[in-house]
């Protein structure tokens, strides 16, 4: 029997747009998914979903001005991002507005004029096609923009990494003892907004933030340290995406949700056999002390 007669290598063998969805996933996997241990630990995941909906309003000025153009989509969607970014974390720090509530205030004003740009002038299928992604028909130059975000933001994430872990942990004791306070913060939102960038491209703002978030909550109940949890994450988007992308194939599914899904029901399945998820906290045994 050869490679190709085995069913879950076969659709990779024989179809280059399998292949590009995995290329791509393995891309997201790298870069966005650290990411998203970051925002778990900073008790921000629903940031990345407001940032996600955030970039919309951008990407639907590029669509507007130039179609379905990737450059003028990413610059549109980054410059939104970061401009939301940049606003709502000024406004938490310099108002008495928190930034979960500042993140949501923009987050709704924006996916609302996302939406109605678009529908202006687009039609159902490009709408659905900027909310929910195409995996399955990344292009070359999509596939590039994935690898450099990655590396970008792995490159980040290895040269700032004791910044970021202590501005997740304490970052009021980290603006007294270093200057670098608000690069570690406004830096990491950056690379967040990138990321999601990517992950628009391929699955859409409304799945997007899902390959951040569900590997890194999925990988917590496994690792307890930094380093372990950020592998942990990293592998189990992969194999989720794997997972996903191989039940789209023979169940004709649509890839970017079942993608989600599959990393939902990894989640799931962590929850209930992770060494560190609640079942195995209430079958480890506790130490009893006595006079």
């Amino acid at each position: 029997m050869s490679l190709a007669d085995v069913p879950l290598i076969s659709p990779f063998i024989e179809f280059s747009f399998m292949r590009r969805a995995l290329a791509g996933c393995l891309a997201l996997s790298l870069g966005a998914t650290p990411i998203g241990v970051f925002l778990m630990l900073r008790r921000m995941s629903l940031a990345g979903d407001a940032i996600s909906h955030a970039i919309l309003p951008g990407a639907a000025a590029g669509y507007l001005l130039a179609g379905l153009s990737l450059p003028a989509m990413t610059l549109g969607g980054l410059l939104a991002g970061v401009a939301i970014a940049l606003l709502a974390g000024g406004v938490a720090r310099h108002s008495v507005i928190r930034e979960d509530a500042s993140l949501a205030t923009f987050y709704l004003i924006s996916l609302s004029a996302g939406v109605l740009m678009i529908s202006a002038r687009g039609n159902n299928v490009d709408l659905l096609h900027v909310l929910f992604g195409s995996v399955l028909a990344l292009d070359d130059a999509t596939l590039l923009l994935l690898a450099v975000v990655a590396s970008v933001s792995l490159v980040g994430v290895a040269a700032g990494l004791r910044l970021i872990v202590f501005d997740c942990c304490d970052p009021a004791h980290l603006a007294r003892i270093s200057r670098l306070a608000p690069l570690a913060y406004y830096g990491f939102m950056l690379l967040l907004v990138l990321n999601l960038i990517g992950g628009f491209h391929a699955l859409g703002t409304l799945m997007a933030v899902g390959i951040m978030i569900l590997p890194a909550a999925a990988a917590r109940f496994w690792a307890a340290s930094i380093m372990p949890l950020l592998l942990a994450a990293s592998g189990i988007a992969l194999t989720g995406s794997l997972a996903g992308l191989l039940t789209s194939y023979y169940a004709d599914l649509p890839a970017g949700p079942t993608i989600v899904l599959a990393l939902g029901g990894v989640y799931l399945l962590s929850l209930l056999a992770g060494p560190y998820g609640p079942v195995a906290d209430r079958l480890r045994p506790r130490w009893h002390f006595e006079r």
